[in-house]
């Protein structure tokens, strides 16, 4: 249960962090971002399996750009559920969902699997050698 909490700050911080960086996103407060984030990851869990079988066809076509669009879809259906947050076009919700699975995969990349936070502490040896 912890890894799901740390998970879910990771994604309010990349939320947050998104917001400031596109004009098109806006986020009311870190409440907003969290709930915001909450909602993400439930439509991520259970409607974006579903949506990606049935558009397998063009997501091929496209090879895997699509999965873009359905992410900036996901990210508009979440700004219409939660009040402080707001997306303000299909290009900014595109751009937003990139930049929040880029912001969210660098922040997860410190997580490990039990929700802890990892790293490699790696030694000098000598010339061209580190253990």
């Amino acid at each position: 249960m912890h890894g799901i909490t740390i998970r879910w700050l990771a994604l309010t911080l990349a939320i947050i962090v998104t917001s400031y960086l596109l004009d098109g996103i806006q986020v009311g407060g870190f409440w907003s971002a969290f709930f915001a984030a909450a909602v993400l990851g439930i439509l991520n869990a259970f409607f974006r399996p579903i949506i990606l079988i049935l558009t397998l066809p063009i997501n091929i076509l496209t090879m895997g750009l699509f999965t873009f669009v359905i992410n900036a879809l996901l990210l508009m259906m979440a700004s219409g559920i939660i009040s402080g947050f707001h997306v303000a076009g299909f290009w900014s919700a595109v751009f937003g969902a990139l930049l929040i699975s880029v912001v969210s995969w660098l922040i997860n990349g410190f997580i490990g699997e039990r929700g802890t936070v990892e790293y490699i502490n790696l030694k000098h040896k000598g010339g061209n050698r580190w253990e």
